[in-house]
């Protein structure tokens, strides 16, 4: 099975009905991706595939050979992060990180395919996303930046009550 992830091709042996996420976290070390429900309800699995966000702990791996798979390690490095990511960070919508990477790659294929910045299109777009964190505010308003095209500066969060350098803090 030949499966290309965040741009890298890998030949694989496994089994072509092996949930993807499987593939990804234990074959292939990418861990973004998270292992939740196993039911496909959460989210905290959602990858892109060719573009359209899918459930990996739902989805057989050989139905994703010959496709585009993108993580949220495909997204931006750190040193580079996409927009959205930029925004997730501004205004503070990441908590605790486990829905993160699937509410990122939804957001991405929410964008891609035109997306405003209406709140109840993202809420819409990002169903069956489940955050148990940050009460989805903070998320809809990341998203509804980065459709925007905002620019952030990444030292400081929106509300300016939590700062992301290195040294913390209140603003």
């Amino acid at each position: 099975m030949n499966l290309t992830v965040n741009g890298t091709a890998h030949e694989l042996d496994g089994s072509a009905l092996a949930p993807l996420l499987d593939v990804l976290r234990d074959e292939l070390g990418v861990t973004g991706p998270k292992a939740g429900c196993h039911q496909g309800g959460c989210g905290a699995c959602t990858v892109l595939v060719d573009g359209e966000p899918r459930r990996s702990c739902l989805l057989p791996a050989g139905y994703a050979e010959g496709m585009q798979i993108t993580t949220v390690e495909g997204m931006g490095p750190p040193e580079d992060l996409s927009p959205i990511q930029q925004a997730f960070v501004h205004y503070y919508a990441a908590q605790c990180g486990f829905c993160t990477s699937g509410m990122l790659l939804a957001a991405q294929a929410y964008m891609d395919r035109g997306g405003s910045d209406d709140a109840e299109a993202i809420q819409e777009a990002l169903a069956g996303h489940i955050c148990r964190c940050t009460g989805y505010s903070k998320i809809i308003d990341a998203v509804a930046a980065a459709a925007r095209g905002d620019s952030f500066d990444l030292t400081t969060t929106a509300v300016g009550k939590h700062t992301t350098m290195s040294n913390g803090g209140a603003a």
